[in-house]
């Protein structure tokens, strides 16, 4: 089975390129564009990843996070923020959540290869 990652994002031309670039690497992308879409997302999908943005519609994506890590059937699922919030706060807040943050405009090269990491320690846990 592939692994399976969440893209949240709002805008669709950036949910349009990440997946150009990660489709190459054998990943069975699904995409959710707003924060309650995500976390439906998440509970029926069961992701092995999920690139979520921090500005989002509805629900920002910092709540959508601690919605996902308060229910048992989500709560292992890494995440890693993408937001073009640069603040420390912001920062500080994503890390107490997730397994990393990304600022936009994305380092794919790096991301690429932190998606790798993550989902090969995941696995060799599961």
């Amino acid at each position: 089975m592939l692994p399976r990652i969440l893209i949240v994002d709002d805008e669709n031309d950036f949910i349009e390129l990440l997946q150009y670039k990660l489709r190459d690497h054998g990943y069975d992308l699904i995409v959710a564009n707003d924060g309650i879409h995500a976390l439906s997302q998440a509970r029926q999908m069961k992701p092995n990843l999920i690139l979520l943005d921090i500005l989002l519609p509805d629900l920002d994506g910092l709540s959508v996070c601690e919605i996902l890590r308060r229910q048992p059937n989500t709560k292992k699922i890494p995440v890693i923020f993408m937001s073009a919030l640069t603040g420390d706060i912001t920062k500080r807040t994503a890390a107490m959540h997730a397994e990393d943050f990304f600022t936009k405009p994305l380092d794919m090269n790096r991301l690429e290869k932190r998606i790798a990491e993550i989902l090969h320690i995941t696995a060799a846990l599961n």
